[in-house]
């Protein structure tokens, strides 16, 4: 008789051996599985820390974003804002103190474009100057109509701000922070600094179905590349419940750039991911429609907006700006041949050099 109890013990040992191996590879992948969930949970922590935002209390302002726009507002802003508004509900705003509102100054400069640019005119009726103080304000009523003067909430900026000092930038910070409550109020808005001379209809240019688009100090030729360095002087902005949390999120975004203005923590934010989860459609306006002395809209024929960005203080920037309306003047008197064969160029900048 054949003796089975090797073959049975083989069998056995085999079984055994298969499910050892068995059970060593499931261990295997239990601890590799384990590690890389141990790799994402540290990865979250380190993100969330990392960030100034955090991933659950930035997305906290989209829920809030509804809830905000039944918030109680100056009955004084809301008459000046549906009094100054289009249509569609948007409004041109551009922001004013004391020392750009002396006569012959900034201000006077500023509306001086609308009335000489290509097409403007008709844009003063829809701009609401919102000014720092009382006696900007009185000013500001004796040649135009729709003013309004803002709560500072501790700031003074009566005299000339310089750049990047803590006044100049508890005023830039404030003025976010206002913009982002006309966007809470339902209002569209173009905002433009004073040192902009609008010389055509930049509507024409804008882009369409596009939440947040802003000028450039310089263009690389794409719209769409975040590598766009902006320049917050000039934007145009359509209010919904994106825009109102990317407003609250750039207002917030101060607190992790401490010394830095609005315009350098934009920059610092614009590729976060939660802009890209809150799908908000960003673009960039090329300089060869709105351009400054950082860098000219050359083409008299295309300029929509100059700004003296590039320079350092009201003297210099009202001298150069002056220059360019006179230039401005030139081509305007060329006949509508003359405009298209001729290539005027401009005289400035110089003492904004």
């Amino acid at each position: 008789m054949k003796d089975t109890s090797t073959s049975v013990d083989r069998d056995k040992e085999g079984s055994s051996s298969g499910s050892g191996s068995h059970i060593w590879v499931m261990r295997r992948v239990m601890q590799v599985t384990m590690f890389l969930a141990g790799l994402a949970v540290l990865w979250m922590f380190l993100y969330n820390t990392a960030s100034p935002f955090g991933i659950f209390p930035a997305f906290s302002h989209s829920i809030n974003a509804q809830s905000s726009k039944q918030a109680n507002y100056d009955p004084k802003l809301e008459s000046v804002l549906r009094d100054a508004s289009m249509k569609d509900k948007t409004v041109i705003i551009t922001t004013l103190n004391d020392a750009w509102a002396e006569p012959g100054s900034m201000f006077d400069l500023f509306l001086e474009s609308l009335q000489l640019g290509n097409g403007t005119q008709w844009l003063s009726n829809h701009l609401v100057v919102i000014t720092w103080d009382q006696k900007t304000l009185a000013r500001c009523l004796v040649v135009h109509k729709h003013c309004y003067q803002v709560e500072t909430k501790g700031g003074n900026y009566t005299g000339e701000v310089f750049y990047m000092t803590p006044n100049y930038l508890h005023m830039m910070w404030r003025r976010t922070e206002f913009l982002g409550s006309i966007l809470e109020m339902g209002y569209n808005f173009v905002f433009t600094d004073t040192d902009i001379m609008w010389l055509r209809d930049p509507f024409k240019q804008f882009y369409k179905d596009t939440d947040f688009q802003i000028a450039c100090d310089s263009f690389n030729g794409n719209s769409s590349d975040l590598n766009n360095f902006p320049n917050g002087g000039f934007k145009y902005v359509q209010s919904n419940n994106r825009t109102i949390w990317f407003y609250k999120f750039w207002f917030d975004s101060r607190n992790f750039y401490p010394g830095l203005n609005e315009q350098d923590v934009l920059n610092n934010i614009k590729m976060h991911p939660l802009i890209s989860k809150m799908k908000l459609k960003i673009r960039f306006l090329s300089t060869s429609y709105f351009g400054g002395f950082c860098q000219p809209a050359e083409d008299f024929n295309k300029v929509s907006t100059m700004h003296a960005n590039c320079c350092v203080g009201i003297e210099n920037k009202v001298n150069d700006l002056k220059i360019l309306l006179e230039d401005w003047k030139k081509y305007m008197a060329l006949s509508e041949i003359e405009k298209k064969e001729s290539h005027p160029s401009w005289s400035v900048p110089q003492l904004c050099r």
